[in-house]
């Protein structure tokens, strides 16, 4: 492993928790579209880089709900801490790894990836991700303004663990993921605006 927080069982456990308490206050709200009651709607989950046995059954399933009302039937599907999106990877492995190979030569990094099974195509489209496409979307613009100081475009993620403090504790990484858990929602952008 290549950071002890990804081969902690409790921490996956506490991501899987805050997820559910934020399913819920999405649940308890109702439809957003009709104010109807939500339904559990899970749909299934690939998940890498992490050993099944730390994860648990949880991470096989993406909590999500369905609008009970006829003629609505919408998905309403909760902001994550776990996930980044539609990657197949948990949040956290995206975070840290591009975080820690940030400084890295392209050599080290591939073998850090291997050891997560990234290889090192996912491992420059995340950091292409976190450099270019992240930085140029609308959400980004007005959340990096909560930031003191704001993490600079060209140093993500690690200059965004940093706004949360350092080292990279679990702490750390948790209010990072809460961060940015707007980008585990289909409806962010993944491209730049133009």
């Amino acid at each position: 492993m290549c950071h002890p927080l990804l081969a902690d069982a409790s921490f996956w456990r506490h991501l899987q928790w805050l997820d559910e308490q934020i399913a819920e206050e999405a649940r308890s709200g109702g439809c957003p579209h009709c104010q109807g009651v939500l339904h559990g709607a899970r749909y299934p989950r690939k998940v890498f880089g992490v050993a099944r046995g730390l994860l648990g059954e949880g991470y096989t399933r993406r909590l999500s709900f369905c609008c009970a009302r006829e003629g609505c039937r919408r998905r309403t599907t909760p902001q994550s801490v776990r996930f980044l999106g539609r990657r197949m990877f948990p949040g956290a492995v995206v975070l840290l790894l591009c975080a820690l190979t940030q400084e890295l030569s392209r050599r080290r990094r591939a073998r850090l990836g291997a050891r997560l099974g990234v290889s090192t195509r996912t491992l420059e489209r995340w950091r292409r991700w976190w450099r270019a496409t992240l930085p140029a979307t609308a959400w980004w613009c007005a959340a990096r303004a909560r930031l003191m100081p704001a993490p600079a475009a060209q140093a993500l993620p690690g200059s965004l663990l940093a706004c949360f403090g350092v080292p990279a504790s679990a702490e750390v990484l948790i209010a990072a993921l809460h961060f940015l858990a707007p980008c585990s929602l289909a409806s962010f952008p993944r491209h730049a605006l133009q």
